[in-house]
């Protein structure tokens, strides 16, 4: 089965080559992470072979969710290295820029038994946390030969993917007993991946690290909202619609609906903010095309509040900071069939959210925010544009929301403790290990 699957990941390899390389052509992307990704770190990288603890975080929604989890375990742990990979290239720049507590930062490895040897051989890894659902058969028979603990941290299989996981259980129930724990997100997830094969006695529901990635409210968050309003230069009482991690085919729904916002709040400003960097360019000119005065978050005026209609945030690792001045926020990813992102960084800022029906990525947390009356969940194309001109026009009903949301995230902190307590068991601080020197005995 391995071999099948290990053959399976060459044939994909070449079916997608060429697009690979039209990305590498078009947008730079690939060309200096193939080095990383075929097992060839730096000889610096880990020169004197030291222990570690391995944490992959594929893209930027599962790395800012591991910070807090970093920074515990580098306090738990002072005497191993720690190391983070990442898949997508976002992800890298945003690791390598602001995740000061890791000692060194890679690109992840393709899953082949002679490159993931390789890169064992330099991270030298006694801890393996995959944060989510990164599920890697042949590094995790490798990690199982060497001795190497492993651990699913904040996991999750969403309604989208748990069908595709199950028609192969019969293999992934081998390759899941490779895996030494489960810290799981909810009942839900825990029943998932039990039935795909996970031994039941190894899941165990944690929580969701999201809610304790997001820095707690504080009057600390005030002062920061007064500097992101003036860095953009908006003036404190002008009505700022905040559309967050937009996927292709959102935004020209979303400047549709500007449109018809900016007939009855001709003041209003659009913050776009696409979710994929390659994309700025296309979104600029698609703003432009539709009329709009449009402006790149890096070419803001320095020296009075900007003209433009639209606001393109080009720039990677800012918007949660922008979610504050949102007079209303729609998190993307959620009109189109991509499973939506994390609508809790606007809502620790207590912002009012409104967001589309593809929210399986984060159907628990979409689920509890409807229940709660927390943020808005918009069924359709037509209900968006209805939800968004009805709550820019409704400062109650968006103070309520707001209050909320703030309400629900606090409540729901928590999963860092037990993910903590849960990892303590595969590898106890050096504190709880037992002492194995003999003590010397005078003769």
């Amino acid at each position: 089965m391995y071999a099948l699957y290990t053959g399976l990941i060459v044939l994909f390899a070449l079916a997608v080559s060429p697009w690979l390389v039209y990305q590498a052509v078009r947008y730079r992307k690939y060309v200096g992470s193939l080095s990383q990704r075929l097992g060839y770190l730096p000889v610096s990288f880990n020169i004197d072979a030291e222990p570690s603890i391995w944490i992959h975080a594929v893209s930027v929604g599962e790395l800012l969710t591991a910070r807090p989890l970093i920074a515990a375990l580098r306090e738990k742990h002072p005497g191993l290295r720690i190391f983070l990979s990442t898949t997508t290239m976002s992800a890298q720049q945003l690791a390598r820029r602001n995740v000061l507590d890791v000692d060194g930062v890679f690109y992840f490895p393709f899953d082949l038994g002679f490159v993931v040897r390789r890169t064992l051989d330099l991270v030298k890894p006694k801890l393996f946390l995959m944060m989510e659902t990164e599920i890697w058969p042949n590094l995790l028979r490798e990690c199982r030969r060497r001795g190497v603990r492993t651990a699913i941290v904040n996991g999750r299989l969403s309604s989208r993917s748990f069908p595709r996981y199950r028609v192969a259980r019969g293999f992934f129930r081998h390759v899941l007993a490779d895996i030494d724990h489960f810290c799981v997100q909810s009942d839900e997830s825990r029943r998932r991946f039990v039935e795909i094969g996970a031994p039941a006695d190894r899941v165990t529901v944690t929580g969701s690290l999201k809610f304790d990635s997001l820095e707690p409210a504080s009057a600390g968050q005030a002062r920061s909202r007064e500097r992101v309003l003036r860095y953009f230069r908006f003036a404190p009482g002008r009505p700022v619609w905040v559309a967050g991690s937009t996927m292709k085919g959102e935004e020209a729904i979303v400047l549709r609906v500007f449109r018809r916002l900016k007939a009855s709040q001709p003041a209003a400003v659009l913050v776009l903010a696409p979710r994929h960097p390659e994309r700025f360019d296309d979104v600029v000119a698609m703003a432009q095309q539709e009329g709009f005065r449009t402006v790149r978050r890096s070419e803001l005026p320095i020296d009075a509040e900007p003209r433009a209609d639209v606001v393109v945030l080009d720039s990677i690792g800012e918007l949660a900071a922008v979610y504050q001045v949102g007079t209303l926020v729609f998190v993307g990813g959620s009109l189109v069939p991509t499973g939506g992102h994390n609508i809790l960084e606007p809502a620790v800022f207590g912002r009012p959210v409104v967001f589309g029906p593809h929210m399986h990525n984060f159907a628990e947390i979409a689920a509890a925010f409807v229940g709660a009356d927390a943020g808005v969940q918009a069924a359709s194309e037509g209900a968006f544009e209805d939800n968004v001109l009805a709550l820019m026009a409704d400062p109650v009903r968006r103070a309520r929301l707001g209050a909320a949301a703030r309400a629900l995230v606090e409540a729901n902190r928590g999963a860092k403790v037990k993910t903590l307590q849960t990892l303590d068991v595969l590898l106890p601080p050096p504190s709880a290990r037992p002492n194995n020197v003999r003590p010397f005995r005078a003769p």
